[in-house]
């Protein structure tokens, strides 16, 4: 999806307040979450959670709150990709310990499988 009239920067600004505004106790709570990656072209967006928030027990729920709503409420956005874990080295990837494989995209049909139960926000 091609969004014309808003520049890159407008739409990081968005998703920005949009991560503020929608999920605020990933800062509270010691976490961040930060643009790894943006294609207006195509409407997709990367999210990384960092901090506290890689190997949170709840961070699997917090990214699909955000893959959900996003894609939503922001009309230029149409895929939504998120992993927790740091970006700079270290083994544990994009997986969070306590929901092992459950922080990656893999998953569009809405969580029903054996993950964990859908964010309560």
């Amino acid at each position: 999806m091609s969004s014309e009239g808003k520049s890159e920067e407008d739409l990081r600004e968005e998703i920005g307040t949009f991560l503020q505004k929608n999920f605020p106790q990933i800062e509270m709570h010691g976490g961040s979450a930060a643009i790894q990656n943006l294609d207006r072209e195509s409407g997709e967006v990367s999210i990384q959670l960092g901090g506290a928030c890689s190997g949170c027990g709840i961070s699997p729920m917090t990214i699909q709150a955000i893959k959900k709503r996003m894609a939503n409420e922001i009309a230029e956005i149409e895929t939504v990709h998120a992993n927790t874990g740091g970006s700079g080295g270290g083994g544990h990837g994009a997986k969070s310990p306590s929901f092992a494989g459950e922080t990656t995209d893999s998953e569009e049909s809405g969580g029903s499988d054996d993950g964990p139960p859908t964010a309560p926000f």
